[in-house]
């Protein structure tokens, strides 16, 4: 792993950033904390003051392919929806939940940065607030 993505890895000690699962050495991506928004047609960057080594953090595949170009409280909202689209269009689980193999718990979305205090100890820190 070169210095630059050990550096990003070592930000939460390979855990994402954003679940908390552990991340392998190899696979993991990373994420720009806000959002740089790419214009792959125009090969352009519609955030470029966000591509930088101290916006990026690491975590896993599914959570970086879910956040793409959102921010974080539209990921948070992103996720919170997946239990109305699962009881919407998805019968298999609406029936392993009538079974009772399945309990909503309406828990808010809480990110693994949260939980540990990490944003503010990465963010803060390196703008010097």
């Amino acid at each position: 792993m070169d210095k630059k993505r050990r550096e990003i890895w070592n930000k939460s000690g390979g855990k994402c950033w954003y679940c908390g699962c552990d991340l392998p050495v190899k696979g993991w991506h990373a994420d720009h904390f806000k959002p740089i928004r790419r214009n792959w047609w125009e090969n352009t960057c519609l955030n470029p003051e966000n591509e930088n080594e101290e916006n990026k953090v690491p975590t896993c595949p599914s959570c970086n392919i879910q956040k793409g170009s959102l921010n974080v409280e539209q990921f948070r909202a992103k996720i919170a929806g997946f239990i109305n689209s699962l009881n919407q269009y998805h019968t298999q689980y609406a029936v392993a939940k009538r079974y009772g193999l399945i309990q909503e718990t309406n828990k808010q979305v809480e990110f693994w940065f949260e939980r540990t205090n990490k944003e503010a100890e990465c963010f803060v820190s390196s703008t010097g607030n």
